[in-house]
C-alpha cells in the first residue's frame, strides 16, 4: 500500500459531489487523472507516475487506454527507446 496524505484543492460545487465517497479504484484512476498533465508536459514519466501511485508501469499504462489516452503516440525512435529499456529490464530479471 502506498503512503498517503490529504491535500485540499478547489472544484467547482457541483463537482465535489463526486469526491467525497469513492471505492479504491475510482481513487486510483482520479489520482492517475490528476497525474496525466504531468506525463504530457513531460514532467514526471509513466514509470514515475506508476510508482507514485504504487502500481506497475503497464497497469497506468491500461487505466489510461481504458479511458482513451494511448501510450503508443510516440513517435517510432521513442517507441525504440521505450523497448530497448524494457528489453534491459527483462534482462535483468531473468539475471537474478
Amino acid at each position: 500500500m502506498v503512503a498517503t496524505e490529504s491535500v485540499t484543492i478547489k472544484v467547482p460545487v457541483g463537482m465535489s459531489k463526486y469526491l467525497k465517497s469513492m471505492n479504491s479504484e475510482m481513487e486510483l484512476i482520479r489520482n492517475a487523472l490528476l497525474l496525466y498533465p504531468y506525463i504530457l508536459n513531460l514532467t514526471i514519466s509513466h514509470g514515475g507516475a506508476a510508482e507514485i501511485l504504487g502500481i506497475r508501469k503497464f497497469q497506468l499504462i491500461d487505466i489510461y487506454d481504458k479511458l482513451g489516452y494511448s501510450y503508443l503516440d510516440m513517435t517510432m525512435d521513442e517507441l525504440d527507446l521505450e523497448l530497448e529499456t524494457f528489453r534491459q529490464l527483462k534482462k535483468k530479471e531473468g539475471a537474478e
